[in-house]
């Protein structure tokens, strides 16, 4: 079966043996920007789409899933920050290890926090030990290229842009933006969701969802006092928006000409997006499981990571789901991964309705 791999802006297939390089930004944004009036945001967005074609070139082949994996002892953290100095050389110097103290460059200071918290989350809400649940060592790149406008997860390590400054900032000031693109190491190793269509909108849901709920962690805030969103921050004051993503109000995170208009993600199926572009829509179409999980989570309140959280969780390892898993697929697997951990209760009363909400059967009888 086929794999694709997940571009900042450009479609491509890719061998069965590729893992995708999977860029928190929207290339339907990238390809606005580089069409902007203004010479320096279109040239930023220009090479930003160039970087991503290199990547397609030498992209790295990573493990594949290792679910059922026997456990290896308990949770070791082991973090590295790397530093390319604007340029394109990974991983680029070493320039923080797991327990150093903090250095005078913020940027290396938030990832290296961001990877650390991360790593947290996954352990102690569900007894994960990293990304593979084998302890992998988290590595991340900082001061990728000049102007680079993303963050991405290239099956291997964490990478980050600093941002143009002009429509965007540094890309490890969101926490969720971190805990998105590590989220995609662990579907990596997990359901393995292929990158396209409604397999690479859960993908992408996955991320937002679990970025979202790393933030909360960090917070402890409770499902109702989180802002559920995904990117807050990255927009300079020249943009009118405020995040990339939200799950709480698919289609209303950002509203600028710059950027395209509105916020095109949909809530409910039948606003669902055909498209060739973005490998099928997966972060347009995102926003309709975005949407069922925040629905989910503020049903059963208190942290969204205790019992919503679990279920998705707990359904992203039920080896329930193929590769190709379709929404009906997923939340019929939610359904299941409720009954299993929470029995026929509030629980799954809560996720029968919120699927139903945006248009999706999760019932096995139809």
């Amino acid at each position: 079966m086929e794999n694709t791999e997940c571009t900042l802006g450009v479609e491509r297939r890719a061998p069965k043996s590729a893992h995708c390089v999977c860029g928190i930004l929207p290339p339907y944004i990238l390809d606005r920007l580089a069409e902007a009036d203004d010479t320096k945001i279109r040239e930023a967005a220009e090479k930003t789409l160039t970087i991503d074609a290199m990547f397609r070139e030498k992209r790295k082949e990573a493990p594949r899933e290792v679910q059922g994996a026997a456990p290896v002892g308990p949770a070791v953290l082991q973090r590295s920050i790397f530093d390319t100095h604007n340029t394109r050389k990974q991983p680029g110097d070493l320039v923080r290890s797991e327990g150093e103290d903090p250095v005078l460059d913020g940027t290396v200071n938030r990832a290296y926090d961001a990877l650390g918290l991360t790593f947290a989350f996954f352990e102690e809400a569900y007894g994960r030990r990293s990304i593979d649940d084998a302890n992998l060592p988290l590595d991340a790149t900082i001061h990728f290229g000049r102007k680079f406008n993303n963050a991405f997860w290239d099956g291997e390590a964490m990478v980050f842009g600093d941002g143009d400054g002009l429509v965007w900032n540094d890309f490890t000031l969101d926490r969720a933006v971190v805990a998105h693109e590590l989220m995609h190491g662990v579907t990596q190793y997990t359901a393995d969701l292929v990158y396209e269509d409604q397999s690479g909108a859960l993908n992408e849901s996955m991320s937002d969802v679990f970025g979202s709920l790393v933030k909360q962690f960090s917070r402890q805030q409770t499902a109702e006092d989180a802002d559920w969103l995904i990117g807050a921050g990255l927009f300079t004051p020249a943009v009118r928006g405020q995040a990339l993503r939200s799950l709480k109000a698919p289609g209303t995170a950002f509203d600028d000409r710059l950027l395209g208009g509105r916020d095109p993600q949909p809530d409910h199926m039948d606003n669902f997006v055909e498209t060739d572009q973005d490998e099928g829509g997966v972060h347009i179409n995102s926003g309709i499981p975005n949407r069922a999980f925040f629905l989910v989570a503020t049903a059963l309140g208190g942290f969204a990571w205790e019992r919503a959280g679990q279920i998705w969780y707990d359904t992203l390892l039920s080896g329930e789901l193929s590769k190709r898993a379709t929404f009906k697929e997923f939340a019929q697997a939610t359904v299941a991964a409720t009954k299993r951990r929470f029995g026929q209760g509030s629980e799954l009363e809560a996720v029968l309705k919120a699927w139903a909400h945006v248009g999706v059967n999760g019932n096995n009888n139809g």
